[in-house]
């Protein structure tokens, strides 16, 4: 109905990022769609909150939602909801041992990676790479041209239907995870649909950002400013076209 309120519910937060940054992005992109009103919150604690949202809107690090919260997403998700999930939303992290660092991504949420359609395993040291598009006839991708972006190159394994939008390439090994080996020619994707339940997900691997402070405690200060695809306007193209999609706009 035109005029009609959209209630969109923003969970920015967790770990090794600069989401402070990242929130003020997506609440600027956000507040473009005058219908819009937004509640914003680091993590899923608020079950009532997320019930009563039109949209769910995610950009977390780390953050795993109790098994009552993620009972409450998938009710979400059986009301034939939308979800909007970015970077490292998929990600469960655990450092092994200490030096040198290791990082594990256990599988400890099933229920939340089903959802997800996918779990983040390892990405390469951030570096420049190609993304291609995988569906172009698809309107969330339809006239997006090949681009190089330099960010975290997710490397994950996926769960149930997959719509892949976008895809680049990796075929190697990344010893500073659990999960190493990814010597294929498979495609990785970069951004999918995923329907479940009646309802459906979009996942968005881009967009890492990391400031001074955002690795403690691990290390005192980062050494510099990481903002990745942050600096693409085909990125913040990308991101629009995810929120008209989550509004139904």
């Amino acid at each position: 109905m035109a005029g009609q309120r959209i209630d969109a519910y923003l969970i920015c937060g967790g770990k090794y990022h600069d989401f402070d940054f990242a929130r003020v992005e997506l609440l600027k992109l956000l507040g473009e769609h005058e219908r819009i009103r937004t509640r914003v919150a680091e993590d899923f604690r608020d079950i009532e909150g997320i019930a009563a949202a039109d949209l769910l809107i995610t950009y977390t690090c780390d953050v795993v939602p109790s098994e009552e919260e993620q009972r409450a997403l998938q009710q979400f998700l059986r009301q034939g909801k939308r979800w909007y999930a970015l970077h490292a939303t998929d990600s469960v992290i655990s450092w092994l041992r200490e030096d040198p660092l290791l990082v594990g991504t256990p599988r400890s949420a099933p229920l939340f990676m089903e959802m997800l359609g996918n779990q983040f395993l390892a990405h390469p040291p951030i570096a420049p790479f190609e993304v291609r598009v995988s569906n172009p006839d698809h309107p969330l991708v339809a006239g997006i041209e090949p681009f190089t972006t330099t960010d975290e190159l997710y490397l994950m394994e996926h769960h149930g239907d997959i719509e892949p939008l976008l895809h680049c390439h990796f075929n190697g090994t990344v010893p500073e995870f659990d999960c190493s080996d990814w010597r294929s020619d498979d495609p990785r994707l970069v951004l999918y649909l995923h329907p479940y339940q009646g309802g459906e997900v979009l996942y968005f691997t881009l967009g890492h950002c990391r400031s001074r402070f955002d690795m403690q405690p691990l290390l005192e200060e980062w050494p510099q400013l990481d903002r990745c695809s942050w600096e693409l306007p085909v990125y913040y193209e990308l991101l629009r076209r995810g929120i008209s999609w989550a509004a139904r706009l």
